[in-house]
């Protein structure tokens, strides 16, 4: 009897675990689930991954990635690829573990080799490699930086001046020299040869010498010489109403001026130059010349004058010759007036110097009040 009550609760207690393993299968199965699921990812993740060595401008890192291919790989790694760069393998290829791949910037390099200047882009990392990727020719060239010089993302200037050979002619004598000089000036030292006072050479001192270029010395010596010379006077035309037509007149005599020139004068190489003008000093200002020109009309004819022979009188007095001056300077003209005769007729200047239409006017109206008198030998031509 008093084991009964410990029998009972042990029944029941066998009951209560068989009724509650449902529950339990349903507590452990999304355990189950969970653990398999973290399984297989694993094996995922380990399959994905690869060990891939990326070098950038020469310095190399290993790295873990999921990139299916190099352009994942740049992506991931936040590297910016231009035009000038270069990517090996190239971009598109697929990646596996253990693959290498490189990455090598461009760099602009402004580049002046012999006076020439240009830019061009490079992935060298030092300016030695840059000439040699470049083929330039550096052996015995002059270089404004080292050698040795690492070239930044941002570039560089290098001027590169190679070995030249330059003929100088001076002083009579061949000079050749082997040179990565700058200047025709810093060559002319390397080869002994300076440049004194007023010399120069046949291409200008400061530029660049050339392969196979030939270069005089020019030895100058020089001197100033000042000249006094005339200045011609310019000659002004006014018409004149009260001339006739035809008639011309110099109311203003022209005066030359003078002028002070001073002149370089120049040897080279023992031979005379022609003198060059360097500056001028006006001394005394040029006087224009000024002349009247007759614009007014002569009358067509003279009452009782018009019959008469004057082309015969004109012959006889002075070959026909309206410009026809006597030896004695007296007389001039076709009708051979003399100055107060002409001018008390209404002429302006002298007579030689007047139209032959205003000369023959004139004759006609000094027929008028004195007849052929004014022409004792001649005048009997006026009646044929």
């Amino acid at each position: 009897m008093s084991h009964a009550p410990s029998t009972h609760r042990a029944a029941r207690s066998r009951r209560r675990r068989r009724a509650g393993h449902p529950d339990a299968l349903r507590r452990l199965l999304p355990r189950a689930v969970v653990v398999a699921f973290l399984a297989g990812g694993t094996t995922a993740f380990i399959a994905h991954d690869k060990a891939v060595r990326l070098t950038v401008d020469g310095t190399p890192r290993t790295l873990h990635t999921f990139a299916h291919g190099v352009d994942d790989l740049l992506a991931d790694e936040h590297l910016r690829i231009g035009a000038h760069d270069i990517v090996a393998p190239a971009p598109g290829t697929e990646l596996t573990s253990g693959d290498e791949v490189v990455v090598r910037h461009g760099r602009p390099v402004v580049l002046t080799i012999d006076g020439r200047r240009r830019t061009v882009w490079t992935t060298a990392g030092t300016v030695a490699e840059t000439l040699r990727q470049l083929g330039v020719r550096a052996e015995g060239a002059y270089l404004s930086t080292s050698r040795s010089r690492r070239i930044e993302r941002h570039g560089m200037e290098l001027a590169v001046r190679t070995e030249r050979s330059v003929v100088f002619l001076a002083d009579g004598r061949e000079y050749r020299v082997r040179t990565n000089a700058a200047t025709v000036r810093e060559a002319l030292a390397e080869a002994g040869l300076g440049l004194r006072d007023q010399d120069t050479t046949s291409v200008p001192p400061d530029s660049f010498p050339r392969e196979g270029q030939t270069v005089s010395v020019l030895r100058i010596t020089g001197s100033k010489e000042v000249r006094e010379e005339p200045v011609p006077f310019r000659t002004v035309h006014r018409p004149d109403p009260t001339l006739t037509r035809g008639t011309v007149s110099v109311v203003q005599q022209g005066r030359p001026g003078v002028r002070r020139v001073t002149y370089r004068l120049r040897t080279v190489n023992g031979v005379k130059q022609k003198p060059k003008r360097l500056r001028t000093e006006v001394v005394r200002a040029a006087r224009p010349q000024i002349v009247h020109l007759g614009t007014r009309a002569l009358p067509r004819a003279v009452r009782g004058a018009e019959h008469l022979a004057w082309g015969a009188l004109a012959r006889c007095e002075a070959g026909g010759r309206p410009d026809a001056v006597d030896s004695s300077g007296t007389y001039g003209g076709l009708y051979q007036f003399d100055a107060a005769t002409w001018h008390a007729l209404g002429g302006r200047g002298r007579p030689q110097d007047a139209p032959a239409e205003e000369q023959t006017y004139r004759a006609k109206k000094l027929y008028i009040t004195r007849g052929a008198t004014p022409w004792p030998v001649c005048g009997r031509k006026l009646h044929g």
